[in-house]
């Protein structure tokens, strides 16, 4: 079976891999994108895990925000983002108030501390990647740059 495209004339993809040429390109991004997002988390060695991190800024762009939705937002159980929260809440990061339309509800929002602590994560990860370009020859950053507009069209959401 070929598992690689090591052997094949003119370098390109062994197509048995996929069923369409689309599906090789939505492989090989995939697997870049996810590297090097893998690279960046590895390579900035914050001090906030992942998901402390994505409910921040999820807290940032959303919020005020009630628990249940941040982790319907999140994806994740209840339990476990009254962890996340807890943590980030014992870290300054998140300010807790009343709901004032159901007394028993809380509404989370971000704190001074959380946007300067994402500041601070966004500098160090931009100078990463800025490091990163660096490496590039003149005609890949080209390339990469040409091909931001539909990077960035990838990230908006489906409509149902």
């Amino acid at each position: 079976m070929g598992g690689n495209s090591g052997g094949n004339e003119g370098g390109t993809a062994v197509t048995s891999r996929f069923e369409t040429p689309d599906d090789e390109v939505a492989a090989r991004l995939r697997l870049a994108v996810g590297r090097l997002n893998r690279r960046i988390r590895i390579d900035g060695s914050e001090s906030l895990p992942p998901l402390q991190l994505s409910t921040l800024v999820t807290v940032e762009q959303h919020g005020p925000l009630r628990l249940s939705e941040l982790a319907r937002r999140e994806g994740v159980t209840a339990p476990t983002m009254s962890r996340v929260l807890s943590a980030l809440d014992d870290q300054g990061m998140v300010l807790r108030a009343p709901d004032p339309g159901d007394a028993r509800g809380v509404l989370v929002s971000i704190s001074d501390d959380g946007r300067g602590k994402l500041r601070d994560i966004r500098s160090q990860r931009t100078a990463l990647i800025s490091r990163r370009l660096d490496r590039l020859d003149a005609e890949q950053r080209a390339a990469l740059e040409a091909a931001l507009p539909a990077l960035e069209a990838l990230i908006v959401p489906e409509e149902d």
